[in-house]
């Protein structure tokens, strides 16, 4: 019998991607999966619902009709109380939980007895980069950035020579050289701006480099015993940060990209530091979800605060959500090859070191360590 896949439409306020596209819907189809789509699941993403008939999908109206019999159930965002509620217990669900955040999503699918795996829980390993959804949606997420802030910006990126004189490009700077600041790097640097980059890990100096732009770093050796980092003394870092504060008060735009999944993000720049950048300057903060990491960030929302733009944007890949779709899709039909046999069963042992990483519920347990102890400690 056909493993049987089904893709709710997205209900989350403001988001408009879908879990699966039509083209991946064809190549699972051809592996003989039987996928149902919820009408008007890939509206907002500009895949109609002919496209998935075509490509070989079941478009069905209401979860009853989608969830009936469904043993794998893909999402984008955490499934909604009322999806929930009509899975049968034993039901895969996958999608990216953000468990943290959404503890009650975890609790329903938990007493649900629903097995559920969180894909932002992935691990950072090779085997797992083709399914890797914070990677593929990080870097929709930093080009977003880096045209926003040119959107915000009141001046040009590009350097321009005139008949009313010559322009000099803007400066912009990137805290964080991650998937996402690689990214704002890239797109701010083919925008013309003169672009600078900053992250912890001295090691990212080289990807920053090679985009064309300046990374910047104190002549200090950190090198320690057996080839180790060692950690820097207070005067090292209190000098670091002076370089930092330095680099934002001078920067026309700066894209702030440093998040930790299930974790407060980072205070990179202070209200301070804010106080000492150029009128007219911009700030775009990616970890705004988070909690930001600039002090004064306020999420959802772009404020002015004195003569200084601060944009805390949030679901940034949303605003792309074609081809952030597509991305995600690709990352699903990755993992799907470990959940389903090329016999098309559904798998039943997680051992797997992906599957048993990301396992977030299961038999009526949360099996996540850490949203575990946030729920109280209990099972």
């Amino acid at each position: 019998m056909a493993a049987t896949v089904a893709v709710p439409k997205e209900l989350a306020p403001g988001e408009r991607r879908v879990a699966l596209v039509p083209e991946i819907v064809q190549r699972l189809v051809k592996d003989g999966i039987e996928v149902r789509i919820e009408a008007g699941a890939g509206a907002a993403s500009f895949f109609p619902d002919d496209a998935y008939a075509t490509a070989g999908a079941k478009v069905v109206s209401g979860l009853p009709a989608l969830t009936e019999g469904a043993q794998i159930v893909l999402g984008v965002q955490p499934p909604s109380p009322a999806l929930i509620k009509n899975l049968a217990p034993g039901t895969i669900v996958v999608a990216s939980m953000n468990a943290a955040r959404n503890l009650e999503a975890v609790r329903a699918l938990r007493d649900g007895r629903q097995t559920a795996f969180a894909l932002e829980l992935l691990p950072r390993i090779s085997r797992a980069q083709s399914m890797d959804v914070l990677s593929s949606q990080a870097t929709v997420a930093g080009y977003e950035a880096a045209l926003i802030g040119a959107e915000l910006c009141p001046r040009f990126l590009p350097m321009l020579t005139t008949a009313a004189g010559t322009i000099r490009p803007a400066r912009v700077l990137i805290l964080g050289a991650g998937v996402a600041g690689l990214m704002a790097i890239a797109t701010a640097r083919r925008l013309g701006g003169l672009v600078e980059a900053y992250d912890v890990r001295r090691a990212a100096g080289e990807q920053v480099r090679s985009l064309g732009a300046k990374f910047l770093e104190l002549a200090i050796n950190a090198e320690g015993a057996g080839g180790y980092a060692r950690e820097l003394t207070a005067e090292e870092k209190a000098q670091e940060q002076a370089m930092v504060a330095r680099a934002v008060a001078q920067a026309d735009i700066v894209i702030t990209t440093a998040n930790v999944p299930g974790r407060k993000a980072p205070r990179l720049v202070s209200g301070e530091m804010v106080r000492q950048m150029r009128p007219g300057a911009v700030i775009v903060d990616l970890a705004a979800e988070g909690g930001g990491n600039c002090e004064l960030t306020q999420p959802g929302q772009t404020i002015a605060e004195g003569g200084v733009t601060i944009s805390g944007p949030l679901n940034l890949p949303s605003r792309l959500s074609g081809h952030a779709s597509q991305m995600y899709s690709k990352n699903l039909q990755a993992f799907l090859g470990l959940l389903i046999t090329k016999e098309g069963r559904i798998v039943t042992d997680f051992s797997d070191e992906i599957l048993a990483a990301s396992l977030l519920t299961q038999g009526g347990e949360v099996k996540h360590g850490p949203t575990r102890e946030l729920m109280g400690g209990s099972a």
